[in-house]
Parts: C-alpha cells; sequence; structure tokens
C-alpha cells in the first residue's frame, strides 16, 4: 500500500487571548491619527486624547494597529508623545500632502514668486533652528520675525553673490535653475515692503511673502503667533522641531546654514552682521539679534 502523505495546509496558529483587534481597536488607532491631523489641538486639553496617547505608549498592539491607520493614509509618524500629540506628516503620495507648488499658487500665479515661497520656508526652518543641538533638544523654542526672516536671507543672498563672484560663476542665474544661486538675485531684487495705497504690505513683496509664510505653518500647528513687533514675531512648537528635523537632511537647508551667516554661539540663535549692509534694503527695525 502507498502511504498517504497530507499535503494540505497546516491549521493557523491560534491568536493568545486578548490580542485579537476588535473593530473598537480599529475606531480608537483611528481617532487618534484624526486628533494627528489636527495640529493645533494640544493633547493636554482633550482628555481623550490624552488617554488615546497613553494607550498607545503602554500598548504595542494599539500602537501597531495606530501606525498601520497613519501608513494607510500616507501618512508619516514622527512622534507620540504628551508634548507633541500624534505628531504626523504626510508623505509625497498622501492625499493630505500639501505641496510647495500647491500652497504657493495660491499666492502667486509667477513661477519665480513661487520660488521664493519656498526659499521663505527654508529660510525659517534654518534660522528657528540654527544648530544640530537646538534640533535635538526637546526643550529648546525658537523664535523668528517677519522682518528678521528676510533680512536674514537677504544676507545670505549676498553671501551667495560673494561666493558666485569668487569663484567667477555667472552672477545673474536663470531664474528658472536649481538651488540657491538661482533664489539670491530674485529676492535680492525684489522690494522688501513696498507700498500700497492703504499701507498694507504687498503680498509679492519679500515681507508678504515671509509673512505668508509664517501664517501657513501658524495656521498648520508649527507655530504660535506671539506678537506684532518686527513685523509680527513667532515662537516655534514641538511639532515644527519634529517636521525640521525631518527635512533636515536636505540638500538646500544644508547649503544655506553653511554661508555661516547664522554662527554658533553659546545657544542663543543670532546672525552675523554684514560687512556693508548700506545696499542690503533691509526693512527698519529687523528685529534681528545681532552677534556682537
Amino acid at each position: 500500500m502507498t502511504e498517504h502523505v497530507d499535503r494540505s495546509e497546516p491549521e493557523p496558529a491560534a491568536a493568545p487571548a486578548g490580542s485579537a483587534v476588535t473593530p473598537a481597536d480599529a475606531a480608537d488607532a483611528a481617532r487618534l491619527v484624526a486628533f494627528g491631523l489636527q495640529p493645533k489641538l494640544a493633547p493636554a486639553r482633550d482628555q481623550e486624547y490624552t488617554e488615546l496617547l497613553r494607550r498607545y505608549r503602554e500598548n504595542p498592539a494599539f500602537a501597531r494597529l495606530a501606525d498601520a491607520v497613519a501608513a494607510g493614509l500616507g501618512l508619516v509618524v514622527l512622534e507620540v508623545s504628551p508634548r507633541a500629540g500624534m505628531a504626523v506628516t504626510a508623505a509625497e503620495d498622501s492625499v493630505f500632502a500639501v505641496r510647495m507648488g500647491d500652497y504657493a499658487r495660491r499666492t502667486a500665479a509667477d513661477s519665480a514668486d513661487r520660488f521664493l515661497h519656498g526659499l521663505a520656508h527654508l529660510a525659517v526652518a534654518a534660522l528657528a533652528f540654527p544648530r544640530p543641538e537646538d534640533l535635538a533638544d526637546d526643550s529648546y523654542i525658537g523664535r523668528v520675525t517677519v522682518n528678521g526672516v528676510d533680512a536674514f536671507v537677504r544676507q545670505a543672498c549676498r553671501r551667495l553673490e560673494e561666493r558666485a563672484e569668487e569663484q567667477g560663476e555667472n552672477t545673474d542665474p536663470a531664474t528658472d535653475a536649481p538651488g540657491l544661486e538661482a533664489a539670491w538675485r530674485i529676492w535680492a531684487r525684489r522690494s522688501a515692503t513696498g507700498a500700497t495705497k492703504d499701507a498694507r504690505r504687498p503680498a509679492a513683496s519679500t515681507t508678504g511673502i515671509v509673512a505668508k509664510a509664517l501664517a501657513f505653518l501658524t495656521d498648520s500647528g508649527f507655530l504660535q503667533r506671539t506678537g506684532d513687533d518686527n513685523g509680527g514675531t513667532y515662537r516655534t512648537t514641538a511639532r515644527y522641531q519634529l517636521q525640521v528635523r525631518d527635512m533636515a537632511g536636505s540638500a538646500a537647508l544644508a547649503e544655506l546654514l553653511e554661508l555661516g551667516v547664522v554662527p554658533v554661539t553659546d545657544g542663543t540663535a543670532t546672525l552675523l552682521p554684514a560687512e556693508d549692509t548700506d545696499d542690503l534694503d533691509l526693512v527698519a527695525d529687523a528685529g534681528l539679534p545681532f552677534h556682537s
């Protein structure tokens, strides 16, 4: 007789008691992700949010479920903590992604202006967290102003111009060329404030562009407005620190920091004064903590 061989698939091992995911668990995980998509909501102000954060930290199975829900929505979990809540950022293919081109097109149709809006966001990140130590320190709070960011970019423009001249490069590159070298001419030529009949700040001025960037970051829960001095003063949030950590390896941010406009000091974010600021088109009372 031929021995019968059972080639059927083995029965799956029974799940340990209590490990099965219930619809209620899935709903709670989705609820936590939904809280994370409300960047202005502080965990301490919502008891349910606080409880879900505690459950995430203490229950690995629930944490994996919440991470899976976030991943399915095209979100990357940066941190889950009482200070930041469930901090998420959208992957490029996520329906929640806000692309810089889309953001800038809502502000201006000109391609050069869209380029300047991207530079403004880059400058805010560099000025808010000028050193690796600042990004690593959870207690560090960066502070920026509209006029200060504009002055910072104009100093960076001066450094880029000097570097181009020293290297014998074209000092008037095409506006659609990549990198910072293409940006400095456009920003330097643009008026810092401009003028309107009703004394409002023109959206196309460089301070108008910076103000738009800071307002967008505030609406996104990355900054908090603290006053009106120097065109508007802002402080960073834990979510923005996590966001900048995520983008810290970008070539553009590294290039901007390497210009040496922001020096390494005793921990206070400062700017080096330009050697000659007579033609920098700085706005009055730029509000910069210049290093002396």
